[in-house]
C-alpha cells in the first residue's frame, strides 16, 4: 500500500513538473537570451559592418573577414595559440594524472598536498601573470635576458604559468576518477598476472575516461581562451610574437580606431575555431569512454 502511494505521488510530481516546466525555465531563458544569445547575434551582424558603436554601423560585407585572413597578424596569433595549447594540454594532463596517482597511494599528508597543489587555481590571472613575470624575469636576469627578449622565453613562461595554475585543479578531477575505480578490477588484474604498466593502460586509464574527457576539454578551451595571463606576463612581446588569439582580438577591437569590425570578425572566427575543436575533442574522448 505504501509503495503504491509513493508511486502515485511520484507520478503526480512528474505531471506537476511538466505542467510548470515553462514557468520555471522562463527566467533562465530570459537571462540566457539577454546575456548571451542576443549579444551573439548582434556581434555576428556587426562583424560584417564598419562601426565605432552599434548606432553607426555600415554594412561592408566580407571586407572584415578578408582583412582577418589576408593580414598575417591573426594567423600568427592563431599558430602561436595552437602550439601553446598543444604543449599545455599534454603537460598539464600528464603532470596532474601523475600527481593524482601518487596522492591516492596512502602518502602521509595527502590532504595537505592536495590543498597546496589546488591553491594556485584560486589566484586571478592578472595577479598570477605579474607574480610569474617577477619570478621568471628574476631568474632570466642572470643570463641578461627577459621574457620579452626572445619569443621562446615568453612561450615557455606561459606554459609554466598555465601548468602551475591548472595542474592542481585537474589533479582533483583525476583523483575523483581514481578513487571510484572498483578495487575488484585492480585485484582481478593482479590475479591475472598484470604488472603495473598493464594495469595502468588496460584498467586504470580506461576506467577514468570520463575524467580524461573533462580535463582534456577544460585544458583545451582554457588554452585557447587564455587572456589575463598573456596580458600580464608578456603583453604579446617582443613585438606581437607571443600574442595569443584573445589578446589579439582585444588589441584589435580596443587598440585601433576604425578596426572594431575587424576585431568583431576575429571574435566570430575565434568562437567557431574553439567550438569545432572542443566538439571534436569531446566526440573522440566520449567514443573512448564507450569503448572502455
Amino acid at each position: 500500500m505504501a509503495a503504491y502511494i509513493l508511486k502515485r505521488e511520484g507520478l503526480g510530481m512528474q505531471k506537476a513538473l511538466k505542467k510548470y516546466f515553462a514557468l520555471f525555465a522562463l527566467p533562465g531563458l530570459i537571462c540566457f537570451a539577454i546575456a548571451f544569445f542576443i549579444p551573439m547575434i548582434m556581434g555576428l551582424i556587426l562583424s560584417f559592418c564598419k562601426f565605432t558603436d552599434v548606432t553607426n554601423a555600415t554594412w561592408i560585407g566580407l571586407e572584415n573577414y578578408k582583412y582577418v585572413f589576408l593580414n598575417g597578424e591573426f594567423t600568427n596569433a592563431l599558430w602561436f595559440t595552437v602550439k601553446f595549447t598543444i604543449v599545455s594540454v599534454v603537460s598539464i594532463n600528464i603532470i596532474a594524472f601523475s600527481l593524482a596517482i601518487l596522492l591516492t597511494r596512502n602518502v602521509p599528508g595527502t590532504n595537505v598536498y592536495r590543498t597546496i597543489f589546488f591553491m594556485p587555481n584560486l589566484i586571478g590571472g592578472i595577479v598570477l601573470g605579474w607574480i610569474w613575470q617577477i619570478i621568471l624575469n628574476g631568474f632570466l636576469l642572470k643570463y641578461q635576458v627577459t621574457l620579452v627578449t626572445d619569443p621562446k622565453y615568453g612561450f615557455w613562461g606561459l606554459v609554466i604559468l598555465m601548468n602551475w595554475q591548472n595542474v592542481g585543479y585537474m589533479m582533483i578531477i583525476y583523483i575523483a576518477g581514481l578513487i571510484n575505480i572498483p578495487k575488484e578490477l585492480i585485484e582481478a588484474a593482479e590475479i591475472d598476472g598484470a604488472n603495473r604498466r598493464d594495469t595502468l593502460f588496460h584498467v586504470t586509464i580506461p576506467s577514468i575516461m570520463p575524467s580524461i574527457t573533462i580535463c582534456s576539454f577544460l585544458t583545451l578551451t582554457n588554452g585557447f581562451k587564455l587572456f589575463d595571463q598573456n596580458l600580464a606576463l608578456t603583453n604579446g612581446g617582443p613585438g606581437k610574437t607571443t600574442e595569443m588569439l584573445a589578446l589579439n582580438i582585444f588589441n584589435t577591437f580596443y587598440g585601433r580606431v576604425g578596426f572594431e569590425g575587424v576585431g568583431q570578425a576575429k571574435a566570430v572566427v575565434f568562437t567557431i575555431i574553439v567550438a569545432i575543436l572542443a566538439l571534436t575533442q569531446l566526440h573522440f574522448t566520449r567514443k573512448k569512454e564507450v569503448e572502455a
